[in-house]
C-alpha cells in the first residue's frame, strides 16, 4: 500500500512538492481553494488582453527544470523559456535614462557612463555580490536553518571565515552609499530590497547579493508567459497521478496530540500519513491549526510589503520600453517610509511596468501591450483603498505622461485592479503581504518559521512564507528542503 500525502495549497512550492512526493512513491491529493491552479502564479484576460497577475520576474529556471527531471523528462519537452539580454529600463525624472544589460562587462561599462563611475566600482560591486552569494546560499537557502546539522559543515566554517564580508551590521542602503557613490546608482542597487518585500533603509546590507541573481545568473521569460511555470508542473503532476480537487479550501489540520491524521475539506474528513501545507503560515496558525500553540514571536514579525496592480490594455506600442521597465520615485527614502511607517503610498512612487506582450505576441491585440503597472504599498491594516487607489492612480499617470510625453490615459482601453485586500482574499497572505515576514532586520533569515512543524509529526510547510523565503526559486528551495527532511524521516 502506498502511503498517503496531502498537500493544502497549488502554489508553486505545493506543486513542486507534489511532484517530490510523488517522485517518493506517495499517494498525492491536492486541495485547493480557489477554482484555478497556480497560487500566485496565475493569468487574467480580457478585451483580448492576457495578462500575468502575480511574478514577473523569472530566475534560476534550473529550480523548475530539475521537477521534470526527477521523472526522466526532458524539461524542454513540456517547457521552454528564452534568456533576456536586456534585464529591465530604467527612468528618472530629470530625463536620464538606463537600459541595463544581461552582460556584466557591457553593464558596468555603460552604467559607468550614465553614472559617471569608474567601472571597476560596478565590476567590484558585482563580484561582492556574488561572493555573498556563494557564501550564504548552501546555508540560508538550500538547507534548513532549523537542524544543527547545517551548522557542522565546510560552507558554514566558510561562511563564518569570511563573516566579516556579509555585512549584517549595516543596511544596504549604507552598504551601497559606502561602495557606490553616485546618487542614481545607489537608488538602482537599493530597489534589489523589494525583491523581498523588504526596505533598503532596514534590510542588511547582505542583501547586496540579490543582483547576482539578475546579473550574474540571468533573467529569463517563460515561453506562454510566468502562467506556464505553473502549468507545465501542474499538468506533468496530473500525468504522474496527482488528484487535484479545486474549490475546496481546507478548514482544519486533523491530530490527536503530536501526530496528524488528516485534513477536513470541502466539509470532508480526508485521511493521510503526511501533510505539506503550502498555505500563507500566519493564516495557517489562525484557521487550520487554531488548537495548536502558536509562535507568537513568528507570527508577530513585521510583514512584507504588498502591491497594488493596475493591469492596463494600451491600445499603441512603445518602442522606448521592453519587458521590464521601472520609473523611480525622486525621494525613495520618503517612499518606504510611507510603506512601512505611514501605512500609505507616497505621491511619487516607484512605477514598475512589465509588457509580456513584448515577448509574447499573442498577449496583446496587434498593434497593442498589455501592460502590468505594480507599486509596492503597505500591507493592508484597513485603509480606505478606494481612495489611496483612486489617488494613487492619478500620481502613478501624471509620472507616466512627464517621463513617456504621452497622455497614457487617452489608450488605456482595458483595466482590471488588484490591491492588498484582493491578495489577502486569493491567497490567504496574511494583510496582502507577497512575501510573508519581511527582511528589515539582520535576523529576518533565522526567524523564519521551519519547514516543519515542531509539535506535529509529518506536517511540513513551504512557500514564500517560510524557510527560506519569497520568490519563485526560493519557494521552488523550500519544497526541495521539505522533501530531503521527509527523505530523513525513513
Amino acid at each position: 500500500m502506498k502511503k498517503k500525502a496531502i498537500v493544502i495549497g497549488t502554489g508553486i512550492a505545493g506543486l513542486a512538492s507534489i511532484l517530490r512526493l510523488i517522485n517518493k512513491g506517495y499517494e498525492v491529493k491536492a486541495f485547493e481553494s480557489n477554482d484555478y491552479i497556480g497560487g500566485k502564479i496565475n493569468s487574467l484576460t480580457s478585451k483580448g488582453y492576457r495578462w500575468d497577475m502575480g511574478p514577473s520576474l523569472f530566475t534560476m529556471p534550473q529550480y523548475v527544470e530539475e521537477l521534470f527531471e526527477l521523472f526522466g523528462e526532458n524539461p524542454k519537452s513540456h517547457f521552454n523559456y528564452k534568456k533576456k539580454e536586456i534585464l529591465c529600463n530604467y527612468f528618472w525624472e530629470d530625463g536620464t535614462t538606463f537600459s541595463a544589460k544581461a552582460n556584466p562587462s557591457v553593464f558596468a561599462d555603460e552604467a559607468g557612463q550614465i553614472f559617471n563611475v569608474d567601472p571597476e566600482v560596478i565590476t567590484d560591486y558585482l563580484k561582492k555580490s556574488k561572493l555573498k552569494y556563494d557564501l550564504t546560499a548552501p546555508i540560508f537557502l538550500e538547507k534548513s536553518l532549523h537542524h544543527w546539522s547545517t551548522y557542522f559543515t565546510p560552507a558554514t566554517l566558510k561562511a563564518l571565515f569570511n563573516f566579516s564580508r556579509l555585512h549584517l551590521f549595516e543596511s544596504l542602503h549604507q552598504f551601497n552609499q559606502r561602495k557606490l557613490k553616485d546618487k542614481k546608482l545607489i537608488q538602482f542597487f537599493n530597489r534589489f530590497a523589494t525583491y523581498n518585500g523588504s526596505s533598503p533603509y532596514k534590510t542588511p546590507g547582505i542583501m547586496s547579493m540579490i543582483p547576482h541573481l539578475e546579473m550574474g545568473l540571468g533573467t529569463y521569460f517563460p515561453k506562454g508567459g510566468m502562467n506556464q511555470i505553473s502549468q507545465s508542473l501542474y499538468r506533468l503532476a496530473l500525468t504522474k497521478g496527482a488528484k487535484f480537487y479545486l474549490s475546496s479550501p481546507v478548514t482544519e489540520i486533523i491530530h490527536n496530540r503530536n501526530n496528524i491524521s488528516g485534513v477536513v475539506a470541502a466539509g470532508q474528513i480526508n485521511k493521510c500519513d503526511l501533510i505539506i501545507c503550502n498555505m500563507d503560515i500566519y493564516s495557517t496558525y489562525q484557521k487550520l491549526l487554531k488548537n495548536i500553540r502558536k509562535p507568537k514571536k513568528i507570527l508577530n514579525q513585521e510583514r512584507s510589503s504588498s502591491a497594488l496592480i493596475f493591469y492596463w490594455g494600451i491600445k499603441r506600442t512603445f518602442n522606448e520600453l521592453d519587458l521590464h521597465n521601472i520609473f523611480f520615485s525622486e525621494s525613495y527614502e520618503q517612499e518606504f517610509e510611507h510603506i512601512f511607517n505611514k501605512k500609505t503610498i507616497f505621491d511619487d512612487p516607484t512605477i514598475y511596468i512589465n509588457i509580456s506582450s513584448k515577448e509574447e505576441r499573442n498577449d496583446a491585440p496587434e498593434g497593442h501591450e498589455n501592460w502590468f503597472v505594480m507599486i509596492n504599498c503597505p500591507i493592508n491594516s484597513n485603509q480606505n483603498w478606494n481612495l489611496i487607489k483612486n489617488k494613487t492612480r492619478k500620481n502613478i499617470i501624471k509620472k507616466i505622461n512627464r517621463n513617456l510625453n504621452v497622455n497614457i490615459e487617452e489608450y488605456i482601453e482595458a483595466e482590471e485592479i488588484l490591491d492588498p485586500v484582493k491578495i489577502e482574499s486569493k491567497t490567504s497572505s496574511h494583510q496582502g503581504a507577497l512575501y510573508g515576514a519581511s527582511s528589515n532586520n539582520r535576523m529576518a533569515a533565522f526567524l523564519r518559521h521551519p519547514n516543519f512543524s515542531k509539535q506535529l509529526k509529518n506536517l511540513f510547510f513551504c512557500g514564500g512564507s517560510v524557510h527560506p523565503g519569497g520568490s519563485i526559486p526560493l519557494s521552488l528551495l523550500s519544497a526541495r528542503i521539505v522533501s530531503e527532511q521527509i527523505t530523513a524521516l525513513k
